[in-house]
């Protein structure tokens, strides 16, 4: 039912996993994931469009550029648009969490031509970002490991003892609950063991500073917000247990999202996609077609 490809876009050789026919949607995986995040919504969605999820550049299967600088966020966004050409597509609707979501926020702001709809689940948008690490001391805190992914240190710290740190984070509470199994953490461990995909994954912390998801200065915050601002319909799931991503991310996205819809998931964490991936795939599905 899936199928593996490989895309030569952008310089480098882009891994994808593939289902079903028809209209496109794209899902970007965050970290410290891989195409697998999306597999419940492969199974899904493929059942009527194209689904595709990438490894985007840096994790698994994907290529992974040694320049630091490679990872900026110009070149994140156009290996979205040039992997939805390669496939034949002009047009798409988008599904991004956690990193994919801070790719597809920007990607809706430069390339709104592109998307029908965009789908973001548990990533800030940018801007939203900015003001909540500014203002709100508990978001603060709760971005405390963002620093420690800036360090030379990070590879070691998080693959210690077989990816310890990255098993606990991710996996250790579906594993209790039963929503993973042996084989998805086997799986993820395979991924992470990728020679350099680790510190690929790592380098999109590495590369960006807060000012340029906005394409400002780190001095000029205070950004048009014209040009932070998205026309494309936009549906926001929000697993509320985040704690990592704070709710206050929620507050006044309105103003620059206009057409926008918000779904709160009050009992689920950043994991929302694992924890309850019917949930989100009615969600999703009901957007899409309304």
């Amino acid at each position: 039912m899936f199928e593996h490809k490989y895309a030569d876009v952008n310089n480098i050789r882009l891994h994808y996993v593939t289902a079903g026919k028809g209209k496109l949607i794209m899902f970007l995986h965050g970290f410290p994931e891989f195409w697998y995040e999306w597999k419940n919504q492969l199974a899904e969605l493929g059942r009527d469009c194209q689904a595709v999820a990438p490894d985007m550049r840096g994790y698994n299967l994907s290529s992974k550029p040694t320049d630091v600088e490679q990872y900026r966020i110009k070149y994140l966004i156009e290996d979205v648009r040039a992997l939805a050409e390669h496939l034949g597509h002009k047009k798409l609707i988008l599904v991004a969490h956690d990193w994919g979501g801070a790719v597809a926020w920007v990607f809706a702001m430069r390339h709104p031509e592109y998307l029908e709809k965009l789908i973001i689940i548990n990533a800030p948008h940018p801007i939203i970002f900015v003001r909540e690490l500014r203002d709100n001391p508990a978001q603060r805190r709760a971005s405390q490991y963002i620093l420690v992914h800036r360090t030379p240190e990070a590879e070691d710290i998080l693959s210690k003892n077989d990816y310890t740190v990255l098993v606990s984070s991710l996996l250790s509470d579906g594993l209790k609950e039963g929503y993973f199994t042996e084989e998805d953490k086997k799986a993820y461990i395979e991924a992470w063991s990728q020679p350099g995909a680790l510190t690929g994954g790592l380098n999109y912390y590495r590369a960006t500073y807060l000012g340029s998801f906005t394409g400002q200065s780190e001095d000029d915050l205070s950004a048009d917000s014209s040009l932070l601002t998205l026309a494309v319909p936009t549906l926001v799931l929000w697993g509320e247990k985040d704690k990592w991503l704070l709710t206050g991310n929620l507050e006044g996205l309105e103003k620059y999202v206009p057409n926008l819809s918000i779904k709160r998931i009050s009992d689920c964490s950043h994991w929302v996609i694992h924890e309850k991936p019917g949930l989100v795939n009615s969600y999703i599905r009901e957007f899409i077609e309304g």
